[in-house]
């Protein structure tokens, strides 16, 4: 069996490496700007990805793939019939092979999108969470291992221990993590990489930690006279020396390997029977690379807790630049193709060879093909959100209030939507008024645990913990809660259990979540991310705690739609807009900024007649609506969330200058922006609510002003290229009142209305 797995290891390897050969030296490539691929970091992965796809993986488990290792990835799939030959010659071209696994964009089976270091990485951790979330409320998610193949580099990424210590994590023996242990970066040999400290941190955050050192080869010389003295002198010397000796002659080899000390004369006495062949394949022979010690290592594998497999391996294994420090991102020449051929029985003239049907070989990647075939679950449609609760808020009230209350209310007007639901928190459930959604809702988790404040009447959030919980908290880790999100968002195209999962952080560390939660997004979850409280209205704080660019990111993200309502009632229609978007092949996340600040909802005047109601709520998840006309406006006023009631005040002072002036209310830059693009042919999609809002017979100079960085609306005025005159926030603030910030910032009634007489003067 090893013998014919050895057999597809080394046509792995090939298809891995002439994928990459054939996007820089055989397509054409007119504009000489080099591809790129990573030849040597694909070899280092080859037997520990060919030993899980052809012999340990079952059709339940996952797989998250390193990123430079996708073509072994697009090379396991050819071999096992999922991917057409076609395909072979495209990687990095428009429409081909991606650089890193893609779930939405590569044409094969790919599990986990990577690419973004460290965050692929711990996908799987996430998605076990989600896997047995679905599991406990909905049934029929299947079991499975979940697997990450990552580099040793990665471990120097912080989303990896914030993931590795959760306390949640501790718990889920489904996951497996084997770690490419190459000890080289992009541009080195690492020097100190302490192997024996990351297997502690591992073990003190409770995971089984395992070691693949040495394959039989060097075990085996290990146990002759001498043996003790090499394992000594391998183990005690540095990285850069081991990898120094790779690239040695057989001669200089000699003479290098016993080292200097009371070790040279026992080693030289051990390795002096051995040929040149033996004396180099023992001296690469690391457990990475034993196909053996592979599979007893997965047999190892403790199914009550995670684990990590450490697999020392070489960067570059078996190719002419193995072991160089500069081999990362360096490509085999001709010459050395067709020497790698004639090695490992191939044709470099005729790359894409697969085995005979009847070969050993052949056969192995037949039953292989066979035992991972996955029949996707039928995926079901999310359960329709309504549009409407039908409530007209009154009193005083801020965004971040409403979004309790909507979620409370879905309990009870739409509860097989509610039933769906999953909110997520990094430690700040109560401080962003999730209480009552809790109580209501139960806390997430594996098992039911006793709540020892139950009985304590003064206890107002009380925390139930059960299977059936649908509130999720994790410690304060944002990139946590974002990766969490993201695969909450992925489970309807993952078991076909669509979910409509709602994450909730202080909304000025959005930014440090913001990579991961992108990435999310890109392959495929679908989520509602809620930033709250924003901006310099979160006065007393201070700078650090006010958030500045955040309106502008939710404009620039792919796949997501932002939003920024100014009234409880904007906030409630935007909210299950966003809902009914998720869960589904053609759905989008969603990013709503929420504030803290009380805000007299008389302000809003919503109509009291249903259709201008309806009119109304379509306007405000379309992107804007006219919050007040004027007869004859001199000037327009577009304002958005928290700084709306600046923006009436200042309008009224305006009217008593004799300076009519509209505002409009903003509830989505992103939508406008969109609409304006599609108006002008750029892209797809509805442009009307421009003409509803900013009509060209009412076009005036226009005054823009947001608790955020002013560029975020500079493009109204090029909707009827009008002059312009932006207000917003561009450097850090301070602590203070509202009015001395705003102040402070130029933001407030007194700063809109000197803007705006700068317009009509």
């Amino acid at each position: 069996m090893l013998r014919t797995l050895g057999e597809v290891e080394r046509r792995v390897l090939w298809l891995s490496t002439a994928i990459i050969d054939q996007a820089n030296r055989v397509r054409p490539n007119p504009e000489g700007l080099k591809v790129g691929g990573h030849q040597a970091s694909s070899a280092s992965m080859v037997s520990i990805m060919t030993s899980l796809w052809f012999h340990h993986l079952g059709a339940e488990d996952r797989v998250s793939v390193k990123p430079h290792a996708s073509p072994v990835l697009h090379a396991v799939n050819y071999l096992l019939g999922e991917l057409d030959e076609s395909y072979l010659s495209t990687l990095r071209s428009f429409g081909g092979l991606q650089s890193y696994p893609s779930r939405s964009k590569d044409p094969d089976p790919v599990d986990y999108s990577t690419g973004s270091v460290g965050i692929g990485a711990t996908a799987p951790v996430w998605a076990a969470i989600a896997r047995r979330y679905v599991d406990g409320r909905f049934g029929q998610a299947g079991r499975g291992r979940q697997f990450s193949l990552l580099g040793d580099a990665e471990l120097d990424e912080g989303a990896i221990w914030e993931t590795v210590q959760d306390p949640m994590v501790a718990g889920l023996g489904e996951v497996v993590w084997i770690v490419d242990l190459n000890r080289q970066s992009l541009d080195r040999v690492v020097p100190h990489q302490a192997a024996d400290r990351l297997q502690g941190m591992f073990d003190a955050a409770g995971w089984q930690v395992l070691t693949l050192k040495y394959g039989r080869l060097l075990e085996e010389l290990f146990t002759r006279p001498g043996g003790d003295a090499l394992r000594v002198r391998i183990d005690s010397m540095g990285n850069p020396e081991y990898q120094r000796l790779l690239r040695c002659s057989p001669e200089q080899l000699r003479d290098r390997l016993p080292g200097t000390g009371s070790t040279r004369e026992p080693i030289a006495a051990l390795i002096a029977p051995l040929d040149d062949t033996e004396l180099r394949a023992a001296l690469r022979n690391l457990g990475g690379h034993d196909l053996g010690a592979l599979l007893h290592a997965y047999d190892s594998i403790d199914d009550t807790r995670p684990t990590v497999i450490f697999a020392y391996t070489l960067k570059g294994y078996q190719l002419a630049n193995e072991g160089h420090p500069q081999n990362h991102s360096s490509l085999l020449t001709e010459n050395q193709m067709r020497d790698l051929a004639d090695r490992l029985g191939a044709d470099l003239d005729s790359p894409w060879g697969r085995f005979p049907d009847e070969s050993a070989a052949g056969l192995l990647c037949a039953r292989a093909a066979q035992r991972l075939h996955r029949q996707n679950p039928p995926a079901l449609r999310p359960p329709t959100v309504p549009t409407d609760i039908g409530r007209t808020p009154g009193g005083t009230a801020n965004t971040q209030q409403a979004l309790g209350r909507v979620l409370l209310d879905l309990t009870r007007q739409a509860p097989e939507a509610a039933a769906r639901i999953v909110t997520v928190s990094p430690d700040v459930s109560s401080s962003t008024n999730l209480g009552g959604w809790i109580n209501k809702a139960g806390i997430w988790s594996v098992a039911e645990r006793t709540d020892w404040f139950a009985d304590d009447a003064e206890t107002i959030l009380h925390w139930r913990e059960r299977p059936t919980g649908q509130h999720v908290e994790l410690g304060i880790a944002e990139t946590n809660l974002v990766s969490l999100l993201g695969e909450l968002g992925a489970t309807w195209s993952r078991w076909g259990q669509p979910l409509l999962p709602i994450g909730v952080m202080y909304d000025p560390f959005v930014n440090r979540a913001l990579e991961p939660w992108s990435f999310g997004i890109y392959a495929g979850g679908q989520s509602i991310l809620v930033g709250t409280p924003s901006g310099v209205t979160l006065a007393p704080e201070g700078g650090a705690h006010q958030s500045i660019t955040t309106p502008s990111l939710g404009i620039e993200q792919p796949g997501c739609t932002t939003y920024e309502p100014a009234f409880a009632l904007d906030t409630e229609w935007c909210l299950l807009a966003s809902l009914n978007q998720l869960g589904k092949p053609d759905g989008t996340s969603a990013y709503l900024r929420l504030s803290t600040r009380p805000v007299d909802q008389t302000l809003a005047a919503v109509p009291t007649d249903p259709a201008a109601r309806e009119r109304r709520r379509r306007q405000v998840v379309a992107g804007a609506y006219p919050l007040r006309r004027s007869e004859a406006p001199a000037v327009t006023i577009a304002a958005m969330g928290a700084l709306v009631p600046e923006a009436l005040a200042a309008a009224d002072r305006l009217a008593a200058l004799g300076i009519p002036a509209d505002v409009v209310c903003i509830t989505s830059p992103d939508l406008l922006f969109r609409a304006l693009q599609a108006r002008r042919g750029l892209t797809e999609g509805p442009h009307g609510i421009l003409d509803q809002v900013f009509p060209t017979d009412r076009a005036t100079p226009l005054v823009t002003v947001l608790d955020g960085h002013p560029h975020t609306l500079a493009f109204l005025g090029t909707i009827n290229n009008t002059p312009i005159t932006t207000l917003g926030v561009t450097h850090f603030g301070q602590s203070g009142t509202i009015q001395d910030v705003y102040r402070h910032h130029h933001i407030d009634t007194d700063s809109i209305v000197t803007a705006a007489l700068d317009h009509t003067d």
